[in-house]
């Protein structure tokens, strides 16, 4: 169980696929930036983007796990992509690779595309903070 209050402004629609904001207490957990790897082996199980981004949510539900926390309590996302065409025409593959991971939990989030990733296969990278209640 979380103490998560999503936030909508008075007025406001709900967000597509994200919180607007959120409000919450306990235990912080920060969840560096994950990319779509296999963190063992250090290869990418995929080349595109849906499965880049399946694979770096399972890497940040395992670190979740280490520290025993759970999907739930992730109450804020970053994602930086690198390529904004690709992710608008994938949007479709990338929320079945989200939902099978993360559910219909959907923190605030944001999207940023940069330049390139230090991975040069990583087409995303992701990370998150997750609370957990006390």
């Amino acid at each position: 169980m979380t103490d998560h209050r999503f936030i909508i402004p008075r007025g406001w629609p709900r967000g597509k696929g994200y919180a607007h904001a959120v409000s919450t207490r306990g235990r912080t957990v920060f969840v560096a930036g994950q990319v779509g790897w296999d963190p063992l082996t250090g290869k990418f199980p995929n080349d595109d983007l849906a499965g880049q981004v399946g694979q770096a949510l399972r890497n940040i539900v395992d670190i979740l796990k280490a520290a025993v926390a759970e999907p739930g309590h992730i109450v804020r996302m970053t994602w930086y992509i690198t390529d904004k065409q690709d992710y608008l025409s994938s949007q479709t593959k990338i929320g079945e690779a989200y939902r099978s991971v993360l559910g219909t939990h959907f923190p605030a989030m944001s999207v940023v595309e940069v330049k390139s990733l230090l991975e040069p296969k990583g087409r995303v990278e992701i990370e998150a903070t997750a609370v957990v209640p006390e």
